[in-house]
């Protein structure tokens, strides 16, 4: 498994693995936890894993916690997302900045999101299945959405939007959510 870090964002980092493949498919590990702990990430710190799954088109994001956070190991398990993160951390390097993805299920890549950062992504695939490795178990009391169109991210969304939750088609603009993140 390789380790990049992504320039954009401070400590984000994208795990590429090496499938095998032969004429029956393909077998890929997702997580090492060797590889883990060599890229600074604490493998025993993650403390649950979710999977969500949706139709083409639909948009899950932009979400952030209050607090210490939610650092998170996201992966495409099928299908494919245009996956975006956006640093969010005071003080940070790379405050500010937005860096996006297409994640395959096909490649098997696995994006770490730093605590702080905004994360959400967009089905490309009908459907497309996202797996993640959560630091913290949920507190919904926590959670933060930012409009997915908000013209400060001004995220290059490549497909219409065809579903959201209610609550992210009622988020805040990106300066209402950080004034919530204070």
């Amino acid at each position: 498994m390789q380790v990049s870090t992504v320039p954009r964002i401070a400590g984000a980092l994208l795990f590429t693995p090496q499938p095998y493949v032969d004429e029956r498919g393909f077998f890929s590990r997702t997580f090492d936890a060797d590889v883990a702990r060599e890229a600074g990430i604490d493998p025993a710190g993650f403390a649950q894993d979710s999977l969500s799954r949706s139709a083409r088109g639909v948009v899950r994001g932009m979400h952030i916690r209050r607090g210490r956070g939610e650092a998170k190991l996201v992966r495409c398990s099928y299908g494919a997302v245009f996956d975006v993160i956006v640093d969010l951390r005071p003080g940070s390097a790379t405050y500010g900045n937005l860096e996006s993805f297409e994640l395959r299920g096909d490649e098997q890549v696995s994006l770490y999101v730093p605590a702080g950062c905004a994360h959400g992504f967009q089905a490309l695939t009908e459907p497309a299945d996202v797996a993640y490795r959560i630091d913290r178990p949920h507190d919904p009391s926590e959670d933060v959405s930012i409009a997915f169109d908000d013209p400060e991210l001004a995220i290059p969304w490549p497909l219409p939007v065809t579903s959201m939750s209610a609550r992210d088609k009622k988020a805040p603009s990106l300066a209402e959510a950080k004034a919530i993140l204070a």
